[in-house]
């Protein structure tokens, strides 16, 4: 009983040192690719650009040209209600203006952008204004509506009521995000729909990490 043990351990012992010496490379390989993969996974934490917004009273403001309004009526509204429910739910202590009276003031005010920061601030009744100017949007490449190509441009700014030059922006940011992540998605697999939230919701989250601490990949996709 104890030939045959011994007779066992010595034939694992050998094909353990068979698989060492002809699949070294493919063990090796195998290793590598999977310490890869755990390095591309890693998630590592961010802090916010501006922290300027704890404790303050926020009104977050968005605004676009005319034909980004005719063509995607909805996107102002859908970026300051989403914008600032995140802020409110992710910025300690800070205490967003609703966003439909924001909407309501500016279309009451449709000369606002034109007026002094300043007096924004004063007619909303807050601290800081987070204003998002969106100088690109589109779902498709410039002339072919045969793919979907969504991208969503903007400069942030941030005024600080009551600091030194209240009428100019205290910090400035450029947010630039692209829905799908994959080259050549044809109109068939995929609705306008999907591709638009998608590029919103991207958008949307990368603004608002701008404002707090967060958890973000290492290596973005």
């Amino acid at each position: 009983m104890v030939t045959r043990r011994v007779g066992w351990v010595v034939v694992t012992a050998v094909g353990l040192v068979a698989i060492a010496v002809l699949g070294g490379c493919q063990v090796m390989g195998l290793v590598g690719a999977v310490s890869g993969q755990l390095e591309r996974s890693k998630k590592i934490e961010v802090l916010a650009e501006y922290d300027g917004l704890r404790h303050q009273t926020v009104a977050v403001l968005v605004k676009s040209d005319l034909s980004l309004l005719y063509e995607h009526p909805r996107v102002v509204g859908d970026v300051t209600g989403s914008l600032s429910g995140r802020i409110q739910a992710e910025v300690e202590g800070a205490r967003v203006l609703d966003p439909r009276l924001v909407l309501n003031w500016q279309w009451q005010t449709p000369s606002w952008a034109a007026l002094p920061y300043g007096r924004i601030a004063e007619e909303l009744g807050v601290n800081r204004l987070v204003i998002v100017d969106i100088y690109e949007y589109r779902l498709h490449p410039p002339g072919n509506r045969w793919v979907w190509d969504g991208v969503a441009a903007a400069t942030i700014g941030v005024v600080e009521r009551g600091g030194f030059e209240t009428d100019e922006f205290a910090e400035t940011f450029t947010v630039n995000e692209r829905f799908p992540d994959l080259e050549g998605v044809s109109r068939e697999s995929a609705t306008a729909q999907q591709i638009e939230t998608g590029l919103l919701a991207k958008f949307i989250q990368r603004t608002a990490w701008l404002f707090y601490d967060h958890i973000e990949d290492k290596y973005p996709r």
